[in-house]
């Protein structure tokens, strides 16, 4: 048996460290909301999981399990604020990924329930076992060495790869206009006062500083930001080793520029790398 806890489904999957703000307005949301709000500190964390739909499928017509990738990461609620229509506008962060085992559906709670597992990161095991070709046996200090030299060699790689795909993203969009409402929300949403050049070069900066030279941290960044498919997006949850998951990146972003300069477009609108407030 796995721990339960409350299930919310979105269009695109939740990453560890990502902000992600939800205007609840649904009765059964607006409910799991006040549940929380409502629990005793040290009843257990303020929180819930989220999983992604898949494409093109709804939970309501479907059976939940098969209308749900399995791979999802709870969201620790960090802000509510009530509204006057009685729903909420809150904020929460990603926090701890985990494995679908089933879906609950019931009428007290009304919202979705989830019996899962909770996934663990593999960084001292991939850490342990990278590069070790031509190592001798006992040589752990070197070993450790080496692999964590390849390990900031691909950080450098994917971190010089993304602030090219926002570059070029926001070449192609014309650059961002602090007169412009959506950009100027954009701008704020990064921490930045002033549009950066044409290019997107201080959209770019401003997001690699939020995860420094941390590796995980900048795994989840690239996958929460950049305009990826669900479906990419919710392989890259699924990778438990930080350095599978750059290295997936980095094949993914060279394909990404590929497709930016070959068609001339942007997939979807820049906006998406604010992560507006999501409808529930």
């Amino acid at each position: 048996m796995g721990e339960l806890i409350p299930l919310f489904p979105l269009g695109s999957p939740l990453f560890p460290g990502v902000v992600l703000p939800l205007q609840i307005f649904e009765p059964r949301y607006r409910r799991l909301v006040s549940d929380l709000v409502d629990r005793p500190d040290g009843a257990g964390p303020r929180s819930f999981g989220v999983v992604a739909i898949r494409q093109g499928w709804e939970v309501e017509r479907v059976s939940p399990a098969e209308a749900l990738f399995d791979v999802g990461c709870t969201a620790v609620v960090r802000a509510v604020t009530p509204q006057a229509d009685g729903g909420y506008r809150i904020v929460t962060v990603g926090a701890d990924r985990f494995r679908l085992l089933d879906v609950v559906v019931g009428d007290d709670p009304p919202y979705l329930q989830a019996e899962v597992e909770w996934l663990g990161e593999e960084e001292a095991a991939e850490e342990a076992a990278g590069n070790a070709d031509g190592l001798t046996e006992g040589a752990d200090e070197v070993l450790s060495s080496v692999a964590r030299g390849s390990l900031g060699l691909l950080v450098r790689s994917v971190s010089d790869l993304f602030a090219r795909y926002v570059t070029e993203v926001a070449a192609l969009r014309g650059g961002l206009d602090a007169d412009d409402e959506e950009d100027a929300e954009l701008l704020a949403d990064l921490g930045l006062d002033e549009p950066g050049d044409p290019g997107g070069d201080g959209e770019a900066a401003a997001l690699l500083r939020q995860v420094g030279d941390d590796a995980r941290g900048l795994s989840y960044l690239v996958a929460s930001a950049a305009l990826l498919t669900t479906e990419d997006r919710q392989s890259l949850l699924a990778e438990s080793a930080t350095r599978r998951r750059l290295a997936a990146e980095s094949r993914l972003l060279r394909r990404e520029l590929t497709l930016l300069r070959e068609l001339g477009a942007v997939p979807v609108p820049l906006q998406q790398f604010a992560g507006p407030l999501t409808p529930n």
